[in-house]
């Protein structure tokens, strides 16, 4: 089943930042390359929404996928479709508080 993938305005601010972060310390293209690479690692979650390892004790219906060993994306599935509530950069600690309730 095919299901719409939104980014959350938090999910969107993280990966500008891991843009920023990776551009400074490496190239802007090799920032622009991985985060174009988590984004369509995201954009498969349409077709593969249930991939992802349950966390529920992160939150209700929250799912983590392992990114290229170096970022966690945490997506929800509603109705709508999957939403990515946030991407983690590897090695950061992170709780249900840093996640964003449904909406």
């Amino acid at each position: 089943m095919s299901r719409r993938v939104r980014f959350r305005p938090a999910a969107r601010v993280d990966l500008r930042e891991l843009y920023l972060y990776i551009a400074d310390h490496a190239s802007p293209a090799v920032a622009v390359a991985y985060v174009r690479r988590i984004r369509v690692a995201c954009e498969k979650l349409e077709f593969m929404s249930r991939r992802g390892q349950p966390r529920d004790d992160l939150g209700y219906g929250i799912r983590t996928l392992p990114f290229e060993g170096r970022a966690t994306i945490v997506y929800r599935i509603d109705d709508i479709g999957v939403q990515i509530a946030r991407v983690f950069p590897a090695g950061r600690d992170y709780s249900s508080k840093d996640i964003p309730d449904e909406t």
